[in-house]
Formats: C-alpha cells, sequence, structure tokens
C-alpha cells in the first residue's frame, strides 16, 4: 500500500519527489521498487478473475493496461502535481495525443495559444482535420482573442506556460476562468516549468500536461509524458490508452523514478543557472534579445512573478546583427552545450531553431511563428554556472 502521508500539501517537495505514491515496505523488503518485466499477469483460478471485476481489486491483469511500477510513478507525479490522478504515456506527444483523441470528436473545435509545440498544432491542425476537427490558433497571452474563438462547438483551450521557445508566461487564473465561464475544459503543457515552478491545478486548470523526458526525469535517457488532472476527468483517457497501447516499459519507468528522487536537487542549480546565465546574456554586447522570464525586461515578468517560484533552465536569445550562419558559428563554438534538441537534462543543450526544428518552414511560416535567423535556444543543465558562462563567452566573442 503507498503511502497516504506524503503529500504536496502536508510535505516539501524534496521529501514528495523521493517519497511519495511508493510503498513504505516494498516486495522483498528492497528500497526501490522493483521492476515488473511482465507482459501479463496471472490469476490463480476463474474466482479471482471474477473478484478482480466485480471488486475493482488494486491488481494488473495484462501490461498495456497498467504496470505496478507505472502505478507508483503515476501516484508520484500526482503528488508532485497537486493532482487527483496522473496518467503515464511513452512519451509527451503521445499524452498530448491520448487527451485530444479522448476529449474531441468529429465537429468539435480546440484552440489554441500559438506559442505552443509546434508538434502539438501540427497534430491537431493536420490530423486531427481528417476526422472533422477545427484548430483555432490565436496569438499568445491575448485573451480576449482566445475568449472570441469559443463558440459551442469549442471542447478545449490549450496553452504552454511558459511557451517554447519564446517563453511567454500564461495568466493562468484568467486562462482557467475562460474555460469555466464557457464549459470549455483546459489545458496546460507545463513541461518547461515544472511542478516545482508551476502548479497549474492550483489555478483552476483542469488538465497539466510535461513531456517527463525532460526535467521530471532528467538525464536524457528516456521518453516518457504524462497527463494530470480529477480522476473523474482521467477516466476515459486512461480507459483510451489501454486502446491505443501508449505505454511506457517496465525499465523506463524505473528510470523515470530513479529520475524523480533527485528533482528537488536539480531543479534548484536549474533554476541557479538559467537566472545567472540569462542575466549575463542581456548584458553581453553582441546579445541582442533575452527571453527569460526571470528577468525584469521580460514582458510577462510580473505575471511570472506571480504565478512561478523559479524559471528552469530554458533561455532564448536572439544575437545582434547575425545572419543565420554567423548564429550558427556561435552555435558551433560552444564547448559545454551539446547540440541537440530537447531540454531539462543534466546536460546543458544548444540549438538554432531556424536549423534544427524548422528548417523545412517556409519563410512566411517561420515569420508567423517568431523563429528569426538569429535566434538561440540554451537548455541549461546543472553543470557549474561559472563554467557555462565562460564558455558562452568564448563563443559570442570567437
Amino acid at each position: 500500500m503507498a503511502s497516504k502521508k506524503i503529500t504536496n500539501a502536508t510535505h516539501g517537495i524534496s521529501t514528495v519527489a523521493v517519497q511519495a505514491g511508493e510503498a513504505h515496505q516494498k516486495p522483498g523488503h528492497s528500497i526501490t521498487d522493483p521492476i515488473f518485466c511482465a507482459s501479463t499477469f496471472t490469476f490463480s483460478d476463474t474466482d479471482a478473475i471474477i473478484r478482480f471485476i466485480e471488486e475493482k481489486e488494486e491488481r494488473e491483469e495484462y501490461g498495456r493496461y497498467g504496470n505496478p511500477g507505472e502505478k507508483v510513478a503515476e501516484r508520484k507525479l500526482a503528488a508532485l502535481e497537486g493532482s487527483e490522478d496522473a496518467i503515464l504515456y511513452s512519451s509527451g506527444m503521445a499524452a498530448m495525443v491520448g487527451l485530444v483523441m479522448t476529449k474531441l470528436n468529429a465537429g468539435d473545435e480546440v484552440v489554441f495559444f500559438d506559442e505552443c509545440y509546434h508538434r502539438s498544432r501540427e497534430f491537431c491542425a493536420k490530423h486531427m482535420s481528417r476526422f472533422g476537427v477545427i484548430t483555432r490558433q490565436v496569438k499568445a497571452c491575448d485573451y480576449d482573442a482566445m475568449e472570441a474563438a469559443i463558440n459551442d462547438k469549442t471542447k478545449l483551450l490549450i496553452s504552454e506556460s511558459p511557451t517554447n521557445p519564446h517563453l511567454s508566461i500564461i495568466d493562468l487564473d484568467r486562462f482557467a476562468a475562460i474555460g469555466k465561464k464557457h464549459g470549455v475544459e483546459t489545458l496546460i503543457d507545463a513541461t518547461l516549468a515544472t511542478p516545482y515552478n508551476l502548479k497549474p491545478i492550483n489555478h483552476g486548470v483542469d488538465y497539466v500536461l510535461h513531456s517527463a523526458t525532460k526535467y521530471l526525469a532528467g538525464h536524457n535517457d528516456l521518453l516518457a509524458g504524462v497527463i494530470a488532472g480529477s480522476t473523474e476527468q482521467l477516466e476515459p483517457v486512461r480507459k483510451l490508452r489501454g486502446i491505443m497501447g501508449a505505454v511506457n516499459s517496465a525499465h523506463n519507468i524505473y528510470l523515470l523514478l530513479r529520475g524523480l528522487k533527485t528533482f528537488s536537487l536539480r531543479m534548484q542549480q536549474h533554476n541557479k543557472s538559467g537566472l545567472a546565465v540569462a542575466q549575463f546574456l542581456e548584458t553581453h554586447p553582441r546579445v541582442e534579445k533575452v527571453y527569460y522570464p526571470g528577468l525584469e525586461s521580460h514582458k510577462y515578468y510580473d505575471v511570472a512573478q506571480k504565478t512561478m517560484s523559479g524559471f528552469g533552465g530554458l533561455i532564448t536569445f536572439l544575437v545582434k546583427d547575425a545572419d543565420w550562419r554567423a548564429t550558427a558559428n556561435i552555435v558551433d563554438a560552444v564547448t559545454i552545450p551539446r547540440i541537440a534538441p530537447s531540454l531539462g537534462g543534466v546536460e546543458s543543450l544548444i540549438e538554432q531553431p531556424l536549423v534544427m526544428s524548422y528548417y523545412e518552414c517556409s519563410p512566411e511560416d517561420r515569420a508567423r511563428f517568431g523563429i528569426q535567423d538569429n535566434m538561440i535556444r540554451l537548455a541549461v543543465g546543472i553543470e557549474d554556472t561559472d563554467d557555462l558562462i565562460e564558455d558562452l563567452k568564448q563563443a559570442l566573442e570567437a
């Protein structure tokens, strides 16, 4: 039986990350939860099956519907988020697809703030449209435009906070209030914030999505996603996941649980280094603009101060008077960050969004999504802050 005492309301986040969702005494008396490498789970006799069905016994039946380690991870993630329940998926995109496929039917509409992850937008606009779902996109943080886009067919409002890569911050109270006013469910992708820095559930948001691949797992060694919310609202989502089969492997679940043990400690360093590096970049003569919600120059600094307890390790900046090749030269000149997509791991990563994610897009589409030729996205890891700053300094001055 999992501990009922370790919750977000009664304990600090480090204690929750280490202890929540776990049985105090585990099978085999091990301190870590065992890895259950089982595709199916046996019953002692026919009556045991009937008890499982009629009495809703807490046990497993088949790997596509659940794994004992998965249940531990889901309880821990729900405790970190401050939600009733959470559903683990094979990736963040699988979690997004699972929720959208559950909640939207032919003729329904979904409204996005336009700075959302481009694959999330693409799935709804390009693929859900084949099933008669309409996607409307409005300017990020334009709440009047979002409300104006709602009609009696609207079923879901979606945004990130912070957004990627511009790091705009959503006024969650206002966002959730619009949904409640019109009877429309709301989803916030809080991958960049994590539950350490932001808790959308506390602001009345219905669903919170994370690519657990990033800060939650934290080591750039697995893919996972999670949707958090109320048990009642997530019940049909969980049932569809069992049909679609977007589950994670037993070994990945173990790695995720292991990563979560140090989640709080890692986030402290991400927050510390992220702010310091952003402050350095803002004062460097080769940098035109820095997008980081912990800077007073950020457009949504006041909202960030109100809703967030820290600002994470993702920084986007523009290089002054640089074309795309000059910008690429800076990316190539750093020695500590690796050139790669993703973020939130212990290793720092760097990329040029134009090349990494939007290379095949037209200039018009890149302009529409605010992707500039001189833009660099830096995901600060947990290396020494001074080392990262010195490395960026030499790259900018090379």
